[in-house]
């Protein structure tokens, strides 16, 4: 009798043996040596698990929570979410994670947190710490591990003269570590000018924000200013007076986002940058802001600038653009407004129109910084397109990221009056200092007012024309000017049938057949095979 043939694929030794999930690698912040089989405890550690449990038992008003996580945290969220599920349960609190965010992953989303009626949201990891609308928030920073001595000899083969004036900074998470290595070099290695920088929790709205990490600071040291979110601590022989940022060295724990990075290099006169991932310190490149000059002179000769709003968490952001649109139609120019989620490269390519851009974003990461030169067009900030769109271009040397500081410069640039413009002939061109040439398309707004507009010869024509007649400045339709318009006009191809009009075309034109209906599971001509089938 012959063996039946084999209905199955061939089956070895290890077809069914055990293959073990990949490992997911926590070292970077849990330290060399953490051990995997006390993992959910050290998780509970690092974010300080406990401490936002009774949080949320102390605010039983919020019943809808999300957790917000970076990208390179996300993995943690399940161990997080199962921690407080076995103390909460479902009819109680329910919990969300928010994952690759709209926007900058160091703000709020306050956005992704609405589309689930959330009452709280929860984030992890480093934050900018910036103002938001309304929504309640609890930031849980983290405290990763750091190789301290590494950083010690790092920091001493950067500044080798103990009399050096430098600042200790870091972002939110590692900022725990400072005041240590703050008590080393001042008392162990005899520094004198050391300053470092703390988490300013003053600035803060008590009633929205609630910060569960805590900071160490020592009994000798007195807050002697601020930057931005961060307090500058001195010891006890230093006075407030002796604190000039730009004497410092910066000596940066971990490496800041480009904005963040291009700001510092503003303040402060060199910066060196240790980081841990990389255990080692950063060489560069670094941002610079001689492009940021040259894009102010391009943003001065344009016609159309594109508001891009990459945030719609901060506060202060709706009267940013509101302040922008003032100045950009006072300065007779175009603009167009766009809220974008996490723009790149080919999001913004498919806006040909726009000159320039002028981001609203958070100002540690969520301002471009077009640093390889990836974008077809360039991207600037308010404060800059505030300086190049004055009547006289100066470069203070400042770099002003803060909406309400922006604000406060556009509102003086205006002199409070909306409708002030630049005083300049309506014909004067406008000298181009990157193509070295004049441009007459600078200000397409400009006198509108004084145009002739000419009528169509009859109605029926006007009425399948889209424009009747183009300018210098526009194109008219049906009496109104519009730039767009001729910016469509100019244009080789101009969509599909555009190429028609060159080509000689029979006006009584082709017959019209009727097409396929109904769906892909039944077209009207299957069901008439069916019915005709069942005749048969």
């Amino acid at each position: 009798m012959e063996v039946a043939p084999a209905l199955s694929t061939t089956q070895s030794d290890i077809t069914f043996q055990k293959v073990g999930a990949r490992e997911i690698d926590r070292s970077a912040y849990l330290g060399p040596d953490y051990n995997g089989d006390e993992l959910m405890q050290l998780i509970s550690d690092y974010y300080n698990v406990e401490a936002l449990a009774e949080h949320l038992e102390q605010h039983p008003e919020h019943r809808s929570v999300t957790l917000q996580f970076p990208d390179d945290l996300i993995k943690d969220s399940s161990l997080i979410i199962r921690s407080l599920q076995s103390r909460f349960s479902a009819e109680t609190m329910k919990f969300w994670v928010l994952a690759d965010t709209a926007y900058s992953a160091c703000c709020v989303d306050e956005v992704a947190a609405e589309h689930v009626h959330a009452d709280l949201v929860v984030h992890f990891g480093d934050a900018c710490l910036n103002a938001i609308q309304s929504l309640p928030v609890v930031y849980s920073f983290g405290t990763p591990f750091v190789d301290m001595p590494l950083v010690v000899e790092n920091f001493r083969r950067a500044f080798p003269d103990l009399s050096s004036k430098i600042c200790l900074m870091a972002n939110a998470p590692f900022s725990k570590h400072l005041s240590q290595l703050y008590s080393i070099l001042t008392c162990d290695l005899h520094y004198t000018n050391i300053i470092y920088s703390q988490i300013n929790t003053s600035f803060v709205e008590k009633s929205l924000v609630t910060i569960l990490d805590t900071f160490d600071t020592p009994e000798d040291v007195v807050q002697v200013g601020e930057f931005g979110n961060n307090s500058i601590l001195l010891g006890s022989g230093g006075t407030a007076e002796d604190v000039l940022p730009e004497e410092h060295h910066l000596f940066h724990l971990t490496t800041p986002q480009d904005p963040r990075l291009l700001y510092l290099s503003t303040v402060f006169q060199s910066i060196h940058i240790f980081d841990p991932a990389a255990a080692g310190l950063v060489t560069g490149p670094f941002p610079s802001l001689m492009k940021r000059y040259k894009y102010m002179h391009v943003a001065r000769t344009a016609g159309c600038i594109g508001i891009l709003v990459n945030t719609l968490s901060l506060r202060n952001t709706r009267e940013t653009i509101n302040e922008l649109i003032k100045l950009i139609r006072a300065r007779e120019k175009k603009h167009y407004l766009f809220v974008v989620g996490k723009p790149n490269v080919a999001k913004l390519a498919n806006f040909e129109d726009i000159d320039i851009w002028c981001i609203l974003g958070c100002n540690q990461s969520g301002i471009i910084i077009d640093q390889f030169n990836e974008f077809y067009k360039p991207i600037i900030t308010p404060y800059e397109l505030n300086l190049a769109l004055s009547e006289e271009v100066t470069w203070t040397g400042k770099w002003i990221v803060d909406f309400k500081d922006a604000i406060d410069e556009i509102e003086q640039n205006m002199g409070g009056d909306d409708t002030t413009a630049i005083t300049a002939p309506s014909d004067e061109p406008e000298f181009d200092v990157v193509r070295g040439r004049y441009t007459s398309t600078s200000r397409p707004l400009r006198a509108l007012t004084h145009m002739e507009l000419e009528a169509a010869d009859n109605e029926d024509d006007r009425s399948k024309q889209l424009t009747t007649r183009t300018t210098a400045s526009g194109a008219i339709i049906k009496g109104t000017v519009s730039t767009s318009a001729a910016a469509l006009q100019n244009r080789s191809w101009k969509g599909l049938g555009s190429d028609f009009d060159s080509v000689e075309v029979d006006e009584t034109g082709a017959d019209i057949e009727e097409g396929i209906s109904g769906v892909a599971r039944g077209y009207g001509f299957d069901r008439i095979d069916a019915i005709n089938k069942d005749r048969n």
